[in-house]
C-alpha cells in the first residue's frame, strides 16, 4: 500500500507487513463491512477510516452484524443481501475523520442507490475523496540540530510537502447487480469496487524521515455472493472475493555524503537526494460463509461465520519504521466468529466474537551472487532474509439501540486485540556469533467506542454515527530512536549495511476521530 532494486542488503528488523497490506493498515478495504478480507498489520500505526465510505445501520453499534443484520451495509459487503432491499433509496454518506497531534485527515463524499425493480435488485455508488498527510515537521530528525551536526555547520534542508501530499484526491467507483428467486428463498448477486488512489493514509508515518513521498496506484475488489433464507427465519450466506492492490511509494531522502569542493580537493559534508522506488503489490482470494438463526420466540438469534484468505505479495515495500528487505511474501488468514443478538420491542443488543489466527511468510531474494560473512556463496535468486508472521488476534464488537418516537439511540464498543511472533532468519549475517536467527513478540490492543442516532423522518432517514479509535500511533523502536539521536548523518539511517533493530516497539499515541451521517431518501 502504501529495496533490493539495485539492491545493497538493507538493514533487518521486524517491519510493517503490507496491506497494514494495504491495506494495511493497513492497512484494510474499500468496503465498511468488510468481513471477507482479514486486515493484517504488524504496526499500530493510526491509518485513518478512509475506506470508510458507505452508509450502516449498525457502524453506532460497533459493527456488529454477525446475530443482527444490517440491511443497510450488508450489500455493500455481500452483493446477494441487496434482495433484501424492499424499495429503491437514494443516499448520500458524508464522512470526516481526523488524527490527533496533526496526524492527518480524511474527507469522502459517496452518492449512490439501491434499487429493486421485481426479481432483479442492484445498486452503484461514487465517492470523491480528499486526503490530508501529517505535518512532516513533526516527523522530521530532531537530531538535525545536535552537535556535531547542527545546522550552523551543514544546514539541513526542510522537509518538502508538495500539493499532492498536503491534500491528495481518491476516486472510489462501486457497481451491484442480482437476481432473486423468490420461491426458493435464494438471492445470487455480484459486485465491484474501484478505486483510484492518490494517497493511502498512514504510509506517510512509515516513511517518518523522508524528504517527500509521491504516492500512486489503484484497488480493484470483484465480489460474488449467494443468500439462502428459510421461513422459519435462518439464513445462509457465501462470498468469493478476489482483491488486488497495486500501489507505488516515490520516496525521497536525503544522504550527507563528503565531496570535494571545488576548487580544493578537500572533502567537504553535502546534502543529496537519492528517490527509493517502493511496490506494494498484494492479491487476494477470499471466501467467507455466515449462517444466523433464531432462537426461540423471544427475539434471539445467533450466528457463526468462517472466513478464509489467500493473501500473494509479489512486492512489499521496505518501510523505513523497519526497514526488512523483502520481495515476495504470501499469508493464510483464517476468521472464526460468533454473535449473539435480541431484538424485540423497542430494544436491541448484539455481541460478535472472532478469532484470527493468520501466517504469513515473506523473503528477500539475492539480485546477484551473494558471499555470507563465512564466505559461502548465495546464489541470485535464493533468500537472503527471511520472515515468518504468526498472529492469533481476536476481536469483540458489542452494541445497544434503543427506539423512541422517531428517534433510535445507539452505542457500541470495538475492540480489537493483534498479538503475534516474528522469527526471522538472516542468510548473510548472523545476529551475534552464534545465531542466523532471532525472535520478537509484539502485542497491542485497539479500543473503539462508538455512539449515534438515527432519526426516521417524513420521506427520509438520517444516520449519524461518531468513533473514536485509541492504541494506534506513530510506530517506532526504541533502539532505532536511540541510535537517531547518537548519530545524525544521514536520514536514510543504515541503508547500506543489515543490522537489527534490539527493541520492542514503541508507540506515540495518537487518537483517530471519525463523524459519518448518512442520508438515505426512499423513492416511493
Amino acid at each position: 500500500m502504501f529495496g533490493f532494486e539495485s539492491r545493497t542488503f538493507r538493514p533487518t528488523g521486524t517491519g510493517f507487513f503490507g496491506v497494514c497490506f494495504a491495506t494495511f493498515f493497513l492497512l484494510s478495504g474499500v468496503l465498511p463491512a468488510r468481513a471477507q478480507l482479514i486486515p493484517i498489520k504488524s504496526v499500530p500505526v493510526a491509518s485513518g477510516d478512509q475506506f470508510l465510505l458507505f452508509p450502516s445501520e449498525n457502524l453506532a453499534m460497533g459493527g456488529v452484524g454477525l446475530g443482527l443484520a444490517d440491511h443497510l451495509g450488508d450489500p455493500f459487503s455481500n452483493p446477494a443481501t441487496g434482495s433484501r432491499v424492499s424499495e429503491t433509496l437514494f443516499f448520500g454518506s458524508p464522512t470526516f475523520y481526523g488524527i490527533s497531534d496533526r496526524n492527518g485527515s480524511g474527507k469522502s463524499l459517496p452518492l449512490g442507490a439501491l434499487f429493486t425493480s421485481g426479481s432483479w435488485f442492484g445498486g452503484g455508488a461514487v465517492s470523491l475523496q480528499e486526503l490530508k498527510g501529517a505535518d512532516r515537521e513533526r516527523t522530521w530528525p530532531f537530531f538535525a540540530t545536535r552537535e556535531p551536526w547542527d545546522s550552523r555547520m551543514w544546514p539541513l534542508p526542510e522537509p518538502s510537502q508538495d500539493l499532492s501530499e498536503l491534500s491528495a484526491r481518491n476516486l472510489y467507483a462501486y457497481g451491484m447487480l442480482g437476481y432473486r428467486f423468490p420461491e426458493k428463498g435464494l438471492s445470487v448477486g455480484i459486485s465491484g469496487t474501484y478505486a483510484d488512489l492518490g494517497a493511502v493514509d498512514g504510509v506517510d508515518l512509515l516513511y517518518a524521515l523522508s524528504q517527500e513521498i509521491d504516492q500512486s496506484g489503484h484497488m480493484s475488489d470483484v465480489r460474488l455472493g449467494l443468500l439462502k433464507e428459510w421461513e422459519s427465519g435462518q439464513s445462509m450466506e457465501v462470498v468469493l472475493t478476489r482483491n488486488k492492490v497495486r500501489m507505488q511509494h516515490d520516496v525521497t531522502y536525503l544522504n550527507l555524503v563528503w565531496e570535494p569542493l571545488p576548487p580544493d580537493t578537500f572533502p567537504v559534508p553535502q546534502w543529496r537526494t537519492r528517490v527509493d522506488e517502493n511496490l506494494d503489490h498484494t492479491d487476494t482470494w477470499g471466501a467467507h460463509v455466515a449462517f444466523r438463526r433464531p432462537i426461540g420466540t423471544n427475539g434471539w438469534q445467533v450466528g457463526w461465520s468462517f472466513t478464509a484468505n489467500r493473501k500473494d505479495h509479489p512486492k512489499i515495500p521496505n518501510y523505513e519504521i523497519q526497514n526488512i528487505p523483502r520481495d515476495p511474501g504470501e499469508t493464510q488468514a483464517y476468521a472464526l466468529g460468533a454473535g449473539i443478538a435480541k431484538a424485540e420491542g423497542p430494544a436491541r443488543f448484539a455481541v460478535d466474537m472472532f478469532l484470527e489466527p493468520i501466517r504469513s511468510d515473506t523473503w528477500a531474494n539475492a539480485a546477484a551472487d551473494t558471499t555470507d560473512v563465512f564466505g559461502n556463496i548465495i546464489k541470485a535468486g535464493e533468500k537472503t532474509i527471511e520472515n515468518e508472521f504468526v498472529f492469533t488476534n481476536a476481536l469483540i464488537k458489542a452494541g445497544v439501540a434503543w427506539d423512541y418516537k422517531i428517534a433510535t439511540f445507539k452505542g457500541g464498543l470495538n475492540v480489537r486485540s493483534i498479538s503475534y511472533e516474528l522469527e526471522q532468519v538472516n542468510n548473510i549475517e548472523p545476529f551475534n556469533l552464534m545465531s542466523w536467527k532471532r525472535k520478537q513478540d509484539e502485542s497491542w490492543m485497539e479500543w473503539t467506542p462508538s455512539f449515534g442516532v438515527s432519526l426516521a423522518l417524513q420521506g427520509v432517514t438520517l444516520h449519524y454515527a461518531a468513533r473514536i479509535t485509541t492504541g494506534t500511533g506513530r510506530p517506532g523502536t526504541r533502539w532505532s530512536n536511540a541510535r537517531m539521536a547518537e548519530s545524525g548523518l544521514d536520514s536514510g539511517l543504515g541503508s547500506d549495511f543489515i543490522l537489527a533493530p534490539q527493541g520492542p516497539l514503541t508507540l506515540q499515541d495518537a487518537r483517530v476521530t471519525t463523524h459519518q451521517l448518512s442520508v438515505v431518501i426512499p423513492m416511493r
